[in-house]
């Protein structure tokens, strides 16, 4: 079950490592108690922290270790040994200096299932047969089952040592509309109604995550007349069956589902269901530690500069920034100006070099065979470049495609210094800016508009999981002690990056309800009420 735990700078609690935290042992019901040999006269911080330790996969591996909750104060607990033995009452958990701070945990073992339905492009039911045509399917329940294993695996399960401890798959719900958030760990025994103004999420975590068999059941929305006498599911009228494996045959960590609705008797199809999914996984070949968290950390004070693209929009604006947008001179000048952070955009190579540039796409242009004719150009996704040929080709912003002369757009980027050039790599652009300056990390990914249209014509994009760790592993091992806060037009990226880190805050960015870009399909993006009430719920700065 659930214990706690307590984790800090010295060898003796891990070295801020929670794989390798210390124990605590109930006394009672309310104290828990351990004790440690710490090194005397050492100045030793550490954090406490509540979760589940999972047996080692080998044996002589560490444990596995599910942060549920931790203490997340700027300033961690401290103790200096000065005597051969000391007891320390700590108090509340979470209340250090009188102050309550603790913050949810990140994924380190576990992976995380979301389903949602909603009616961002469509009504997510939709009944076929003419019988159930009048019924308003209009709540749904899920329910969770682990699928049973074969005879031969509970045999070896029960005599191998290095089998992990179970976790419990944990089931949350919540509801998301223009009006308010909600969060349950339970639900009625009619389900949630399905409303055209709500997202509802399902969120699963799980150490088996293609060993489950999820049921929808769908339920009449006036139960008045259909409830029969001693029905044990009044107003029942069919079921949708996901097997998780399903989704990890896919190999994809977001997409769609068609399910078939079945009805209850006979099991005939009535009709289909919508379900979108996002697989969330821990970071791959990277391990967080409790050392610190700014992911709420909030400072009252004056507005602070900010520096747009470094030192501005060079490309699409009436006014245009002297310096070549996204580059490490644009960072620079906009630092020595005094901004105490700069916002730029990054997304991935087509090697997996994570870049900053705005757009997800350029012009590349293609030599004719007589030199004396002008230069012809092709807009071409960034992902489809390896980083060596965007350094390399002859490539221009998309609005060269609206200049007769095409020449004059590569002219300036041929003769200009290597600061001046466009697609510097993230990690140079960590190492090059004065570690001063804090970063806005936008990170970039497709999104689509309601009239079905995606950015940059690109309905296909990287695995999610794969560009997020790529680039979470850079900022994480290069930023040393420079603010960073990452920030993107896309929800579902902010989601994973608040569970797959636990340093750094994340702003969902939204464009609310505006005449002058076109509305998104998302419906978390459509209005700024919606959009406060995610962030909310993700538990976002």
């Amino acid at each position: 079950g659930e214990v706690f735990a307590i984790c800090g700078s010295c060898g003796a609690l891990g070295n801020w490592n929670p794989q390798v935290a210390v124990v605590l042992q109930p006394v009672d019901a309310k104290t828990w108690k351990a004790t440690v040999e710490l090194p005397r006269g050492v100045p030793i911080e550490y954090r406490y922290f509540k979760g589940y330790f999972l047996e080692p996969k080998t044996i002589d591996g560490p444990c596995e270790v599910i942060v549920h909750t931790w203490e997340t104060h700027l300033q961690p607990r401290s103790i200096t040994p000065l005597e051969n033995e000391i007891t320390v009452d700590d108090g509340d958990f979470g209340v250090c200096n009188g102050i309550e701070t603790v913050d949810a945990g990140w994924l380190t073992c576990q992976t995380e299932i979301r389903l949602r339905l909603h009616y961002s492009e469509k009504p997510p039911v939709l009944i076929s047969k003419k019988k159930f045509k009048t019924s308003r399917f209009s709540r749904v329940k899920l329910t969770l089952e682990g699928l049973e294993k074969d005879d031969d695996e509970e045999g070896q399960e029960k005599t191998s040592p290095t089998v992990p401890q179970k976790m419990a798959n944990t089931v949350e719900f919540s509801l998301i509309s223009d009006s308010d958030y909600k969060c349950r760990h339970s639900q009625p025994d009619c389900g949630y109604a399905l409303q055209p103004d709500r997202w509802i999420e399902y969120i699963i975590q799980t150490m088996e995550p293609d060993n489950l068999e999820l049921i929808f059941d769908f339920f009449e929305e006036d139960l008045g007349e259909k409830v029969v006498q001693d029905d044990v599911l009044p107003g029942h009228v069919g079921s949708a069956c996901l097997l998780s494996s399903t989704i990890a045959e896919l190999g994809k960590s977001a997409g769609t589902l068609t399910l078939a609705i079945m009805s209850r008797n006979p099991r005939k199809t009535i009709g289909k269901v919508r379900v979108d999914y996002l697989i969330m996984k821990p970071i791959q070949g990277y391990n967080c530690d409790m050392q610190a968290s700014y992911a709420k950390y909030w400072k009252p004070r004056t507005t602070l500069d900010v520096g747009h693209r470094g030192a501005g929009n060079s490309t699409t604006t009436t006014k245009l920034a002297k310096v070549q947008e996204n580059t490490i001179a644009s960072l620079r000048s906009a630092a020595s100006h005094g901004a105490a952070y700069v916002e730029f955009d990054v997304h991935l190579s087509k090697d997996h070099v994570p870049i900053v540039y705005h757009d997800l796409t350029c012009c590349m242009a293609m030599k004719k065979k007589l030199d004396t004719e002008p230069l012809e150009l092709f807009e071409i996704a960034v992902k489809e470049l390896t980083f060596d040929q965007l350094q390399l080709l002859k490539l221009a912003h998309v609005t060269a495609l609206k200049v007769k002369d095409h020449n004059a757009s590569f002219k300036e980027e041929e003769d200009s210094a290597f600061e001046t050039q466009p697609f510097p790599s993230l990690q140079t652009v960590l190492e090059s800016v004065s570690k001063d300056v804090g970063f806005n990390i936008e990170i970039k990914w497709i999104s689509q508009q309601r009239d079905g249209q995606w950015d940059g014509n690109l309905s296909t994009y990287f695995d999610m999981n794969l560009f997020l760790d790529i680039i979470l592993k850079t900022v994480l091992i290069n930023a040393g002690g420079r603010r960073i806060v990452f920030s993107s037009f896309h929800a579902d990226i902010c989601t994973m990056i608040r569970h797959k880190q636990n340093k750094y805050p994340v702003l969902f960015l939204t464009q609310g309800e505006s005449k002058l870009y076109p509305e998104l399909m998302d419906l978390r993006s459509r209005t700024t009420p919606i959009a406060i009430n995610f962030a909310q719920f993700e538990n976002l700065l």
